[in-house]
């Protein structure tokens, strides 16, 4: 089975530490359908401290899999061939 990839479970997460808060002021509290900019506000302050509290376990899968990536593109034989070219440049310029 293919395990779901964990950006996309830490993006999902987060937009519904956003939207959740943002329908519960919205439908609740009359006031914020108004003021719907402050509602918005509200929301994304809770938003951002739901995902600080309770979020840090998926971020971490997040940024862990986002550097695997990131070291299999690099660790390729390019960063090698563009190292030795480097060289190769550097050696002819100092030999003339």
């Amino acid at each position: 089975m293919k395990k779901t990839a964990p950006f996309l479970v830490y993006t999902v997460l987060r937009l519904l530490a956003f939207l959740v808060p943002l329908a519960i002021l919205w439908f609740f509290f009359p006031i914020f359908r108004e003021f719907w900019w402050l509602a918005a506000i509200f929301s994304a302050l809770i938003g951002v401290s739901i995902s600080m509290i309770f979020l840090r376990t998926p971020l971490t899968d997040a940024s862990a899999r986002l550097l695997e990536r990131r070291e299999s593109r690099t660790s390729g034989g390019q960063a090698d061939a563009d190292a030795e070219a480097e060289d190769d440049a550097i050696d002819g310029d100092a030999r003339v």
